[in-house]
Formats: structure tokens, sequence, C-alpha cells
């Protein structure tokens, strides 16, 4: 019996999924093994659940039958481990979290790991981008976003900030008169980040203004790759101070018109409304919020 609710289980996450191997990366499980299970519920129930061709992977009208009941299935065991949640010191579940690609050494993922060796029934599948994920349609339970945000449906929460600084490596301000004034900022290459806006407020003596790049000769979708470029000498680029911390140290970069200042940006949690981790999710937050971190 248990390995039939298993079985329909993995069904289910190759129905959402749309394949076997992406059911399985999910899963932390081999595609064979997800196969396995499939064949097993397909031979007790004597009928195929998917038509199976090259590339290609859909349901059966028997198999669209058995998914709704799976479903049901499923929601009722996860609302069951929610329940659990909410009363146990302990939590159980699964939570599939998405972080900035960068800062694997900040206090943003060391703050992650706490809550793992915290909890450690709680499996966490963490996946690192620094673009912006659909948290409903890939099925995220919480995203950690910097800056500013949309306007969305998805619930919001203020856990901490981070920190930035305009930066340069001194081989390319080498090639330039001083930068002084805006104006002569205005003249500097930038490299532009695909997820990003190019603008960005500067801040002095509490005056605040927007700044527009003009010269941008160069685009990542990294704030790894844009690190890259600037420590190349090719151009001038805001980061963030944790990730710069290094290179300030040992000169290899260096702040551009320091007088100036940019705004520090809120690190947010984000997450659906709804959902079947709720108990568990709003516990991975708490605990983000009550570390209080900020990065610089």
């Amino acid at each position: 019996m248990i390995d039939d609710y298993k079985g329909l289980a993995v069904f289910v996450a190759v129905a959402e999924a749309g394949s076997f191997s992406q059911a399985g990366r999910q899963l932390k499980l081999s595609t064979s093994v997800v196969s396995h299970h499939v064949n097993k519920i397909e031979e007790k129930l004597g009928l195929s659940l998917f038509f199976r061709s090259t590339g290609s992977l859909s349901l059966t009208q028997e198999g669209q039958k058995v998914l709704s009941a799976s479903k049901r299935m499923v929601a009722a065991g996860e609302e069951a481990l929610d329940a659990l949640t909410e009363l146990s010191d302990q939590p159980v579940g699964t939570l599939r979290v998405a972080m900035p690609g960068f800062g694997e050494n900040s206090s943003i993922y060391r703050a992650v790991w706490e809550f793992a060796n915290k909890h450690p029934l709680v499996s966490i599948s963490l996946h690192g981008s620094d673009h912006t994920v659909d948290l409903v349609k890939e099925g995220f339970d919480v995203a950690i976003r910097l800056g500013r945000l949309k306007d969305s449906a998805l619930k919001t929460r203020r856990v901490g900030d981070f920190q930035r600084m305009l930066v340069a490596a001194p081989s390319y301000l080498d090639q330039l008169s001083p930068i002084r004034t805006l104006d002569d900022l205005q003249q500097c290459q930038f490299v532009s980040m695909t997820m990003l806006a190019d603008s960005f407020k500067l801040e002095k003596d509490g005056e605040v203004v927007e700044f527009v790049p003009e010269n941008l000769s160069i685009e990542v979708n990294s704030v790894t790759i844009a690190k890259s470029a600037v420590k190349a000498g090719l151009c001038v680029r805001q980061l963030p101070v944790s990730e710069i911390e290094e290179e300030l140290a040992n000169g290899s970069l260096v702040r551009v018109l320091p007088e100036w200042s940019l705004a520090d940006l809120g690190i947010y949690a984000v997450w659906p409304e709804t959902g079947p981790q709720k108990h568990l999710t709003r516990r991975f937050i708490d605990h983000l919020a009550s570390t209080n971190f900020c990065e610089s």
C-alpha cells in the first residue's frame, strides 16, 4: 500500500514536470527509479498512464482520470505534514527555495544553512540563479530577491538589507581623466545586466540623483560575470559589497566617486499566498527575518 502511494506521488510529479528526468531532478531520484515507480503503477492498474514518444510525454485519457485523484492524495499528505510542522518543534517536509546565484559565502546563504542545521527533518532543494523564477509555475515555496520588487500577487517580507558600491579596476581608471563629478562618471563604460535596470540612485548630503549610464558596451546575465568584467578593467559597475570585500582589501578594485553612496536595497522573501507548505514556509521566513542580516 505504501509503495502504491509513493508510486502515485511520483506519477503526479512526472505529469506536472512533463518529463521523467525533470521529475527525477525535483524528487532527487534517478530517471530509472522514477520510471520504475510509474511502470509499477501501470502494471497494477493494467493500463498506460502516459503516451511516450521521443522527446514527448502526454497523459492518456486514463492517466488524466488517475491524475485528479492522485493530486488529491498528494495534497492531503502535504496538508498533514504542514499541520505537523505547525505543532512540532522539529518540522518535517521539503522546501524548494530560489536564491540569488551569487553570494554563496554571504550571510543570506549562511542563514539558510543555519535553518537546515536546526531542522534536520526538513529537506531543502535550493536553486541558485540571478534570473527571476516563476514560483507558482516552477513549484517553488519561497524565493529570496534583492532590490526593488515589481508588483505581483505574491506575498513579500523584508528580511534584511544589502549594500552596493560603485567600483572599477585601477587599470581602467588609469586610462581616464580623474573622475570627480557625475559628468565625469557619465564618460565611463558600464556593464549592463539583463535582469536589472541600468539606472541607479546616488546620494550625497541629502541630495538624490538618478544616474542613467550612457555607455553600455557589455551585457551579462549574472553578478559574478559583471564582477569579472569590472576586474578585467573594462568598465564601472555597482556591485554588492559582500561580493567585493577581498578585491577592495587587496586593491584590485577601488571605489569610484566615494563621496556619493548608493542606497541600501532590501532583501525580500517572496512566496505564494497559498501552497501546501504554508507553515513550513512561514517558519523558514521567520528564521531569515530573525537573523536580521545586512549584506555589507
